[in-house]
C-alpha cells in the first residue's frame, strides 16, 4: 500500500483548521505517520496552554468528522496534543506560529559568526527569521536555509 502521508496531512489540515478555530484553539500542525499503528496527531494551543480537557473537546469533535469524510480508509489512532514547552519548529510556518517566544535554533553555517543562538523570535517575513538575542539583545536575521534545527526554550525564571 502506497501512502502519501504529506497528501494525507494537508487533507485533514484543512478539513480541522475552521473548526480547531471556532473552538478557540490554534492548530499548530498535523502529523500523520507510522508509529505503533499509523498515527494522525492534530496539535493545537491556546493562550495559557492547552488541557487534557481540550484535547478531549477537540477530539470528539473532529473524530466524528473525520469518520464523516472517511479521509483515511484504514485503521488508524487519533491523538489531539499540544506543541509542548520545548517544540521542534520544522516548518516556516513553526516559527510564524510562535512569533515572540523564546527559541533556540542551531545553524547549518555560521550566521554573524555565530553557530547557535537562543532570543526571541521578532519577525519571519521573506524566508528569513529575526531573532533579538536573550542575552545581548542583539537582532539576527537568519534564512531558514541557514536553520539545521530550531526549538522552543521553556522561559527560566
Amino acid at each position: 500500500m502506497n501512502i502519501n502521508t504529506k497528501e494525507i496531512s494537508q487533507r485533514v489540515k484543512e478539513l480541522v483548521e475552521p473548526i480547531v478555530r471556532s473552538m478557540g484553539y490554534r492548530l499548530f500542525d498535523v502529523e500523520f505517520k507510522p508509529e505503533r499503528g499509523w498515527v494522525l496527531r492534530v496539535i493545537i494551543d491556546k493562550p495559557g496552554g492547552v488541557t487534557i480537557k481540550d484535547c478531549e473537546e477537540v477530539s470528539r469533535r473532529i473524530g466524528a468528522l473525520l469518520d464523516v469524510e472517511d479521509l483515511i480508509p484504514f485503521s488508524y489512532m487519533l491523538e489531539i496534543s499540544s506543541p509542548g514547552l520545548t517544540r521542534e519548529l520544522e516548518k516556516p510556518e513553526h516559527y510564524e506560529f510562535f512569533k515572540g517566544r523564546l527559541i533556540r535554533i542551531v545553524l547549518r553555517e555560521p550566521v554573524g559568526g555565530k553557530r547557535e543562538a537562543t532570543g526571541y523570535l521578532e519577525e519571519v517575513k521573506e524566508g528569513i527569521i529575526t531573532l533579538k538575542e536573550r542575552e545581548k539583545g542583539e537582532l539576527l536575521h537568519i534564512p531558514f536555509s541557514a536553520i539545521a534545527k530550531g526549538r522552543l526554550e521553556p522561559e527560566r525564571w
